[in-house]
């Protein structure tokens, strides 16, 4: 019979520096590591010390040895934005693997063909997705397809399935398409707060199937500015990138996919009753504040504090956006003239903050930072308004828009809205908001150079919003 010895003061000593470091590795957070988007910039103390590097395990490759494929789910869903976790792709056609297909939406209204956006029957024909776009497969079907291993691609992906058409473009980029992606991906959030302050995982990567590097700047590189300020960490692939992938011919799983396209957007209600894509998502629950985490992150690059910047205590600030030097939706020479003297007498007679400018003449920080500060906005229907987007929403945040008398395009009155501020529309010296807008409508000589407004109307309800009190409607 064996007696047990009691161990040697080495063997001690090594059983205690193992526990030591089986502690130490414990409490050092090592694990995967999930990015937020808020951030609460709090200062880091000089004598701190440096934070230990999080260790991000590779998680390369997802099998399934005993037959339990992982399913494709529906998280959330209106035509033309569609969040899915476990969204499959092979060979450049994505596939949704479920036993459960009734359950999935009409293909119609998730994708297209991603060609361009024409009018007439042929051209929506073209528009049809088949199965070289998306198939819905059972997990039987996929097993067949992928084999019992796909290739993982991790965290938050945005799928942009538009073609390059509306993407250059300041407004169609950050008043719809963004815009309509955060109003879908914050439906999950519906605690954001007004600061913006969001628990949701930060967007990882876009991908644009259809567009190439050249194809969604804009011509005012206002579209990079946004993005990359929004999301700092983000990567991008372009459609040659998704080529490679489709090349390799291997199956690849995406975690959760926020996927996006104009054309199947196209054929919602909402849609039909305001020409906006981004109104889709207003159909889904969420904060009244599910914008402000976006506006923060955009105007704190700017160097501004998104806590002070557009609060009702401090001085209005009214912004007309010229457009007289475009020569084209330009106000008649002598109304613009009237119009900029009656602001000035609103500055000078209650000290309100006035500035007149034209936003191609000014630079990205300068825009943004401008119209973040700004209390009412104005100026002919263009891209300049697009900025109205970065005002604080309060009970005296207003956009007012001039239109040649007849005339209406829905862009920045839906946009405004959906943001919960007010919006005017002008014609001369008369004026209309929400609910009794007219018809959308583009008559001889809106994109003109004559196009009338009563400067003296304009600063008569300026003086009247601004003089709301933050329990005003």
């Amino acid at each position: 019979m064996h007696s047990l010895s009691s161990p040697t003061r080495r063997e001690a000593f090594i059983l205690f520096l193992v526990f030591v470091s089986l502690v130490w590795f414990s409490r050092a957070g090592y694990g995967t590591r999930e990015e937020r988007i808020w951030s609460d910039d709090k200062p880091v103390a000089s004598n701190a010390s440096p934070p230990l590097a999080p260790v991000e395990p590779w998680r390369t490759r997802i099998t399934w040895p005993n037959g339990h494929m992982p399913n494709t789910r529906v998280v959330s869903h209106v035509p033309g934005w569609t969040i899915f976790d476990n969204l499959f792709v092979l060979n450049g056609t994505v596939f949704i693997v479920t036993d459960y297909p009734s359950s999935i939406p009409d293909r119609l209204t998730i994708t297209s063909t991603g060609v361009e956006i024409l009018n007439g029957e042929e051209a929506v024909h073209d528009r049809v997705p088949r199965d070289r776009e998306m198939r819905v497969v059972s997990t039987t079907q996929a097993e067949r397809l992928f084999g019992s291993s796909v290739e993982s691609i991790d965290g938050v992906t945005w799928l942009v399935n538009d073609p390059p058409q509306f993407i250059t473009h300041y407004y169609h980029w950050s008043a719809e398409l963004f815009f309509g992606f955060w109003r879908t991906y914050s439906s999950l959030d519906p605690a954001i707060d007004d600061m913006g302050k969001s628990s949701l995982p930060a967007l990882r990567r876009v991908f644009f199937s259809h567009a190439d590097a050249d194809h969604w700047r804009d011509y005012s590189l206002m579209n990079q500015w946004v993005l990359r300020s929004a999301f700092p960490s983000m990567t991008i692939e372009y459609i040659a990138d998704w080529e490679d992938r489709a090349a390799m011919g291997r199956p690849i799983m995406l975690d959760r996919v926020i996927f996006t396209d104009r054309a199947a957007a196209m054929h919602g209600h909402h849609f039909l009753s305001t020409g906006r894509t981004a109104s889709e998502p207003s159909a889904l629950p969420g904060s009244a504040h599910w914008w402000s985490t976006i506006r923060a992150n955009v105007i704190r690059v700017c160097g501004l504090d998104p806590n002070v910047v557009g609060d009702m205590a401090q001085t209005p600030v009214i912004t007309y956006i010229s457009r007289q030097e475009w020569g084209r939706r330009m106000l008649i020479q002598e109304d613009h003239e009237r119009l900029v003297e009656e602001l000035y007498k609103l500055r000078d007679q209650y000290g309100y903050e006035v500035n007149v400018v034209s936003m191609d003449k000014l630079s990205r920080a300068e825009q943004l930072s401008l119209a973040a500060r700004t209390t009412i906005m104005m100026g002919v229907h263009g891209n300049g308004l697009t900025s109205l987007v970065w005002m604080r929403p309060s009970p005296r945040a207003t956009v007012m828009e001039f239109f040649f008398p007849g005339g209406f395009a829905r862009d920045y009155e839906y946009t405004t809205r959906a943001l919960g501020m007010v919006h005017y529309g002008f014609w001369g010296n008369e004026y209309f908001t929400s609910p009794d807008t007219p018809e959308q409508a583009y008559p001889e000589g809106f994109q003109g150079t004559s196009i009338p407004i009563d400067g003296a109307a304009v600063a008569k309800l300026c003086h009247e919003r601004l003089l709301l009190l933050e329990t005003g409607p």
